[in-house]
């Protein structure tokens, strides 16, 4: 596949935390040289136990934590020759991320959650885009209740608007029905399915959940650090 289908391309990435630099005892390596590859529009299931490096993986693709070596190229761009603020602009609304703990802002509404992010890049019909994402993940009634007026279900929910609104060409989601009930859980996972559809976005999903793994395109297991299948 040519490299222009390619949407995330590491490789050799390795990632050490701790040691001289931070003044810890011993440097701990996190990842072992992975090399791995997403194709536009493709989703990816990452399994492996808790401390096998999922999240410091999906840390360093997404551009939130620089690998200590290697080379990664995430929608073109070469985030290992970029500083925190240049990865910082390099995320913005080209990157969508869905967290396990939601994250929402408590003091604001779910409009203005999925509204304020692509207000502060610019994005001229913000609210009207949250408005709309938000009634597309059935949320139209709830556009001025705050986070703890919801159920947990509901703001997922949020998140996924907010992480989709933008129309991102890479969407990232790091458990993103731990927080959940087994029902709860099953209808966001097919939310966000959808949703990714509906964006024509590539989907890299950090996951225990077998049933939610074989929804993806495609399942690689990590087990401390390194790509094991």
């Amino acid at each position: 596949m040519s490299q222009p289908d390619m949407v995330v391309a590491a490789r050799d990435v390795r990632l050490t935390l701790g040691g001289k630099a931070t003044g810890g005892e011993k440097p701990v390596e996190i990842l072992r040289g992975i090399d791995l590859s997403v194709a536009r529009g493709e989703s990816v299931a990452l399994l492996g136990a808790s401390g096998s490096g999922k999240s410091s993986l999906m840390a360093v693709l997404s551009g939130l934590e620089r690998a200590t070596s290697g080379s990664v190229t995430v929608l073109g761009q070469d985030f290992a020759a970029m500083d925190e603020d240049a990865l910082a602009l390099a995320r913005r609304g080209r990157i969508g991320i869905v967290l396990q703990a939601f994250h929402l802002l408590p003091t604001m509404t779910a409009r203005e959650n999925v509204a304020v992010p692509m207000e502060l890049q610019g994005t001229a019909d913000a609210s009207a885009r949250a408005e709309a994402e938000l009634a597309a993940v059935g949320l139209a009634h709830r556009l001025h209740h705050y986070p703890a007026q919801m159920s947990g279900g509901e703001q997922q929910r949020v998140a996924i608007a907010r992480a989709l609104a933008p129309r991102p060409a890479l969407v990232f989601a790091d458990e993103p029905t731990g927080n959940l009930d087994a029902a709860t859980g099953a209808a966001i996972v097919d939310l966000l399915f959808a949703r990714r559809a509906a964006a024509d976005a590539s989907l890299v999903v950090i996951t225990h959940d077998p049933a939610l793994a074989r929804r993806c395109d495609r399942v690689l297991e990590l087990a401390d650090g390194r790509l094991v299948a």
